[in-house]
């Protein structure tokens, strides 16, 4: 056990400074600032505004940064949903995949488009390096870039005074890609190949096994580059139906390691960014310590259940629960990225979570119905966390009978109008779905498991999809016309409602003068605040989830003991 905490606080500790480091980097990207890579990116940069006919620094009023993100988001959803379908007639596809279903193609366009990377397919029997290269590595780019875009929008808003503008999209997700999530993952890439992640366009390799006569295909293809982007962007999606279970794909402990520290670096980092565009850092500390509080209650929770909570063989309890977990991993590094995954908006796996313990299981679906803001999204954790603040600043406001303020901005009625969409929309998709699935008359064939476990396999589908998580807890057969469509329309609206409302709430708070803080503004850094904060969080969590909660993972709990 000494073992497991040891990592756990060496991987908190790396996270911590990896994160200030790259969270000034971006500050700089996104201010406009030259950074070290600016002699050789800034003429690139130049270029590509140049094709789309961009004149430098055209400003964009909330409406015209949203419409600009519907049909950037638009255009990718129907280039990919074409060329799953169409696959089998494009080149790169050395194994001759056929195209997919229209409803498969639908929900996973849709996934990759929102940021979720739900999938409903094995990649290595389904898709063609084509597609993964130029459909779903693509999208992980763009997705992540939008995210980023978004929340700068929002930071823009809280910091700019009496202006209609809000930036320009184009612009924020050019420089989001070319200069944080493409060096970045070329890095990361590079580091997974030399650790035996495949990388290539072979056919698949045929090989003799030890059985006599046995025959055993290989899959390969293009795995690393995509790999890479898939948890610096908190994606998810593997290239790999087993995703990062699969050797190929995560062969070694230092590949682990640098995969889930990949999938906390940006959402930990955009923190720090957060506290310096604000011109305070003390805003940024306290986000972040509100994420890590969540972070490390439930890494210990789910570490000790998984421990403790193992199988007993002949009345003597087993060394931990290592079913469904790979040996090199173990049950530290299983239920450390289990925990990674479901705090981020990321979803890949290194270990089957229908196998975890049923508190483990409970804690990796809490942090998803949250709303994916510990840590959460690259950009849509933040400014999902950032519409929970706006909410605790206006209840303390209703408390003391003061008129609620945050960062010298007056917080007014259609201020939590907008926050109550960001904050509301995932959990009324979620039970939505979940009660809509488990009334159609086919729901039982679609389970692997009866009971309370059943309903968690469908309450945790629909919590990954309504959350843009995209993690899978197994046992729940997604490729169906329902679920392909139900859940591809959850995915693009959980996506694109919020992140609306958190444009035009930052149109809004733009058009805003600085009020002058007094003795009777409420402070938004102290500890009293982080308490308050958290008591919101968990008060929204539980009253939307504990009932469905109570029919799954804690019935699972009682009745498994």
């Amino acid at each position: 056990m000494k073992y497991i905490i040891m990592q756990d606080i060496f991987y908190v500790a790396v996270l911590l400074g990896l994160s200030i480091l790259t969270g000034n980097y971006i500050h700089k990207v996104m201010s406009g600032q030259k950074v070290f890579l600016s002699p050789l990116l800034a003429p690139v940069e130049k270029k590509i505004y140049k094709l789309m006919g961009m004149s430098d620094h055209e400003e964009m009023t909330a409406k015209q940064y949203t419409c600009s993100i519907i049909f950037f988001s638009a255009a990718g959803f129907i280039f990919l949903f074409l060329m799953l379908i169409l696959q089998g007639f494009l080149p790169f596809n050395p194994q001759g995949m056929k195209g997919t279903s229209w409803h498969l193609a639908f929900n996973t366009a849709a996934s990759f488009v929102s940021n979720t990377n739900w999938q409903a397919y094995s990649g290595e029997s389904t898709l063609s390096y084509l597609t993964q290269l130029l459909g779903l590595t693509v999208q992980n780019f763009v997705s992540a870039a939008t995210g980023i875009a978004v929340l700068y929008a929002l930071i823009r808003g809280f910091i700019w005074k009496q202006t209609s503008t809000l930036g320009n999209f184009w612009e924020d997700v050019t420089r989001s890609v070319l200069y944080i999530l493409l060096p970045l993952s070329i890095v990361i890439a590079l580091l997974l190949v030399s650790q035996g992640v495949v990388q290539s366009f072979e056919p698949y390799k045929e090989v003799s096994t030890l059985e006599h006569g046995s025959v055993q295909v290989i899959p390969l293809g293009p795995a690393a580059s995509q790999i890479a982007i898939k948890q610096l962007g908190t994606n998810g999606g593997g290239f790999f139906g087993m995703n990062s279970a699969y050797p190929l794909e995560n062969p070694t402990i230092l590949s682990n390691f640098i995969q889930v520290l990949s999938i906390l670096l940006l959402p930990a980092s955009l923190c720090v960014s957060f506290g310096k565009a604000v011109k305070d850092r003390k805003q940024g500390r306290t986000v972040y310590a509100v994420m890590m509080i969540f972070f490390a209650a439930a890494l210990l929770v789910a570490t000790m259940s998984e421990q403790m909570a193992g199988p007993v063989w002949n009345g003597v309890a087993a060394s931990g629960s290592m079913e469904g977990k790979e040996v090199i991993h173990g049950v530290g590094g299983s239920s450390l990225w289990a925990v990674v995954t479901t705090a981020a908006s990321n979803g890949s796996v290194n270990a089957m979570h229908d196998s975890l313990t049923p508190m483990a299981g409970f804690v990796t679906m809490f942090l998803m119905q949250l709303g994916e803001i510990v840590f959460g999204g690259v950009g849509s954790g933040l400014y999902g966390m950032l519409g929970f603040v706006l909410l605790t600043v206006f209840i303390a406001g209703l408390m003391v009978g003061r008129t609620p303020e945050y960062l010298g901005k007056k917080v007014e009625p259609f201020d939590m109008k907008m926050v109550c969409l960001i904050v509301l929309t995932p959990p009324l998709l979620t039970l939505i779905g979940t009660a809509a699935a488990v009334c159609m008359p086919e729901a039982a064939t679609w389970l692997t498991n009866s009971g309370a476990h059943g309903f968690s396999e469908i309450l945790y589908a629909f919590s990954s999809m309504a959350n843009n998580n995209g993690s899978s807890f197994g046992g729940f057969n997604g490729n169906t016309v329902f679920t392909n469509v139900t859940g591809g329309l959850i995915m693009l609206l959980v996506r694109f409602i919020p992140m609306g409302a958190a444009i035009f709430l930052a149109g809004n708070m733009a058009k805003k003068k600085t009020v002058a803080s007094s003795e009777g503004t409420l402070s938004t850094s102290n500890v009293t605040f982080i308490g308050l904060l958290i008591g919101v969080i968990l008060i929204v969590g539980a009253l939307s989830f504990l009932p469905a909660l109570a029919l799954g993972p804690i019935a699972d709990f009682v009745t498994s003991r």
